[in-house]
């Protein structure tokens, strides 16, 4: 029962919330606990949300896609972490992304009536939570803000950004050079000098193919900088 409580304790939203109060919460609230193999799908593009979902051991592949597949940007989510909690509720409580496991991995979930009981016993969970949210909702604007100079490069990371999370690692964009260039509107010649960049500082690597994230914290601190 102690290693189940360092679990609960661990995980994100839970954090700071005494023994005592996880003890009363697990005698209340349903918890799930799932297991999956490796490369088992654990969500679909555009499932309802109807739980929040942990990942408490093993780790995960979240990738979201647009409508034809041609752009999609992948992360690794490792243990302790939440799947995307922001859809949980508001009026399109969807999935955006598509998770698989990539080795054996646990899960915990907790539907969404129990979850918002549990946010209702102690302040200290809606901190949590609504920090969360608030965090998400904030890169959003920072990442706004940044656009508007016109840098290609606070435009792909405020991509990235805003299409991963936090703790997020082996990201990646996949798309084709040519559909790259459209989406960004730019000419192959200050899109690929912009990368070469990006690349020399150790931010990414990239391909025809592929660029690949290095470091999440150095698009944010580009975000961050240019919002200054």
């Amino acid at each position: 029962m102690d290693s189940m409580y360092e679990i609960l304790m661990g995980l994100p939203l839970f954090k700071g919330v005494s023994h005592d109060k996880i003890s009363e919460i697990v005698e209340k609230a349903k918890f799930h606990f799932l297991k999956y193999t490796e490369g088992s799908t654990i969500i679909n593009a555009h499932d309802p949300c109807t739980h929040i979902k942990f990942v408490i051991s093993g780790s995960v592949r979240s990738t979201i896609a647009n409508s034809d597949g041609r752009f999609k940007v992948s992360q690794t989510l490792c243990a302790p972490s939440v799947i995307a909690p922001e859809f949980l509720f508001g009026k399109a409580p969807f999935y955006p992304n598509t998770v698989t496991a990539i080795e054996p991995t646990g899960l915990l979930q907790i539907s969404k009536n129990d979850y918002m009981k549990i946010l209702n016993t102690n302040e200290i969970f809606m901190y949590n939570f609504l920090n969360t949210l608030s965090m998400n909702a904030q890169k959003a604007v920072e990442g706004i803000l940044a656009i508007t100079s016109g840098s290609l490069e606070e435009r792909i990371a405020f991509w990235i950004i805003s299409l991963t999370q936090r703790g997020g690692r082996d990201i990646a964009l996949t798309c084709k050079a040519r559909d790259l260039y459209a989406l960004f509107g730019v000419q192959r010649t200050s899109f690929i000098s912009t990368l070469d960049g990006m690349k020399q500082r150790g931010i990414i690597e990239y391909d025809n193919q592929e660029i690949r994230i290095n470091s999440r914290d150095s698009l944010l601190e580009i975000l961050n900088t240019s919002a200054e």
